[in-house]
């Protein structure tokens, strides 16, 4: 099988190494990067700056200045057909004069959908579709679910020893995985807008469930996600430790007026389909869920899980330990099963990324 890549897939990962740059800092916008290339040399880089500053697009035509005309721009998403914070990329491209345009993947968007690349077209300029789409659809998987359908891409984190246990009969569970691990899942609270748990693991924990450290980025330069509990007893503690940044957490539950003094967002107790959707509403398109076997198990048999993220140390904790899940099956007909995405050794401990398989047994 040949696996030479032609020019456009090579000059199409340059974009995409583009986009990368910005996976932390774009929320609630795609990560989008693009090249401009003129005689085989790349003239303009850009990635989406952080919201309400420029789009990739417009950032690699600054750069790329007169050269731009009669240039080849790759660009992994579809450039955007609408007046938003800033004016539309398609336009720009074409005010530019550049020949052809290769993208990446379109943009579900209803507001672009098409438009850009029609835009594009009707003013002359080749245009090309579907260059590394896979590799492109991966970085914005929240983004382009949520346009797509209206609800955002939900992961699901665990973090378990060799026989299935989150923490022992008592609770304790400080540390199962080791600090690779742990520091591991700080990317993925990274890309997230919002981090989503139970009020009996703030209780038990204290957590702050935040990005306190990244080896990829400076925090000063990361989105924050926020963090939603899931409280229906209005049990939140004033003195929780994500209550040091109020104005980051939602809280579905009874009606508090010392929360909603704190400025902490309230949400009405709501089916979690709904709540998705109520997050999406407030442009979050990323959800990982970080919780308890409780609120784990329900998730999953919601069929709101898009992806699992697993951790397992290689530990035993013995079977008084709490498990992983609880749900309770009488026939094999039942069961969850999963496609294995990936594997990855993190530290001493392994990562399996995980997606619903299409058919159960």
């Amino acid at each position: 099988m040949n696996t030479e890549l032609n020019p456009d897939q090579l000059w199409m990962l340059q974009a995409l190494y583009q986009a990368e740059q910005a996976i932390y800092r774009a929320r609630p916008n795609p990560a989008v990067g693009c090249v401009i290339v003129n005689n085989e040399v790349i003239v303009g880089r850009g990635a989406t700056a952080p919201v309400g500053g420029p789009h990739a697009e417009v950032l690699a035509l600054r750069e790329a200045g007169d050269m731009a005309r009669g240039a080849t721009v790759y660009v992994t998403l579809e450039p955007c057909a609408h007046y938003g914070r800033t004016p539309p990329c398609a336009r720009a491209l074409v005010a530019a004069g550049v020949h052809r345009v290769v993208i990446a993947g379109l943009d579900p968007n209803p507001l672009v959908a098409g438009k850009g690349v029609s835009i594009l077209q009707d003013a002359g300029v080749d245009v090309t579709v579907g260059i590394c789409e896979q590799q492109a659809i991966r970085l914005n998987q929240g983004f382009l679910k949520a346009m797509a359908t209206g609800m955002p891409y939900v992961r699901l984190k665990m973090a378990s020893s060799l026989d299935g246990r989150t923490a022992m009969a008592s609770g304790e569970s400080q540390w199962i995985t080791g600090t690779e691990a742990r520091q591991d899942v700080q990317h993925w609270r990274a890309i997230s807008g919002a981090v989503v748990s139970g009020i009996d693991t703030v209780l038990a924990d204290d957590c702050q469930l935040n990005v306190r450290q990244l080896a990829a980025a400076e925090i000063s330069d990361i989105v924050q996600p926020m963090r939603v509990i899931l409280d229906r007893q209005g049990r939140l503690p004033l003195t929780a430790r994500l209550l040091d940044v109020p104005e980051t957490v939602m809280v579905m539950g009874p009606f508090r007026q010392e929360l909603a003094d704190a400025g902490v967002i309230q949400l009405e107790i709501q089916p979690l389909d709904l709540l998705l959707r109520t997050l999406r509403d407030f442009h979050i398109y990323d959800v990982l869920v970080e919780a308890g076997a409780t609120l784990s198990t329900a998730f999953l048999q919601d069929r709101l899980v898009d992806e699992m993220i697993s951790y397992i140390a290689p530990t035993f904790l013995g079977q008084s330990a709490r498990p992983m899940f609880n749900a309770d099956f009488a026939s094999m007909v039942e069961q969850f099963r999963f496609q294995l995405e990936e594997v990855t050794q993190v530290g001493d401990d392994l990562r399996l990324r995980l997606i619903p398989a299409q058919e159960t047994v």
